[in-house]
């Protein structure tokens, strides 16, 4: 098995994502709880990330490929940051990848003002029986993205509305 991690920034996201059912992806994790630990012992996630300063929003998804994923947003670096540097993230980065570091520092290369989003996926194909859940694992990437200009959107938006989109449409809803 060979894992890959694109920018560690949310390293702890995605390997820790390993340690959530599809049930609590899909039914759970929409409910952001204002405790630290979820079942089992692992960091809420989800919750954790909520409360960073800056974040402004999180989704999470299960794709038909099997893909476990979290969508969070973030208002720019220094709100990426407030989640890299946070208890949660950095025990996870510690546990799960070694304590590695990005040459250059967190976010090299990132501008400072753009807002960011941030997706984790891993693809763990059956539940591990031994406990071991990285080697249950066969699929983790960390990507950042930063909107561009342009789109359209009516009724709504799959990012928050407070996530700046230069040149996005809104259009309002046909239903009332």
């Amino acid at each position: 098995m060979t894992l890959t991690f694109r920018h560690p920034l949310v390293a702890g996201i995605a390997l820790a994502a390993t340690m959530w059912s599809p049930a609590f992806l899909i039914g759970h994790a929409q409910q952001a709880a204002p405790a630290q630990k979820q079942t089992g012992g692992f960091p809420d996630l989800v919750a954790g990330l909520k409360a960073t300063p800056g974040c402004l929003g999180v989704e999470t998804a299960r794709t038909t490929s099997g893909k476990m994923v979290i969508f969070a947003w973030f208002e720019n670096k220094k709100a990426v940051l407030n989640w890299y540097q946070s208890d949660m993230h950095q025990g996870l980065v510690n546990q799960y990848a070694g304590g590695y570091r990005r040459p250059g520092g967190p976010l090299a290369g990132v501008p400072d003002d753009a807002p960011v989003l941030a997706i984790a996926s891993l693809t763990m194909p059956t539940p591990p029986t031994d406990g071991d859940l990285r080697a249950a694992t066969t699929q983790i990437a960390i990507e950042l993205y930063a909107p561009l200009p342009g789109g359209i959107a009516s009724g709504g938006r799959f990012a928050p509305s407070s996530v700046k989109v230069p040149g996005l449409i809104e259009v309002p809803s046909a239903r009332p």
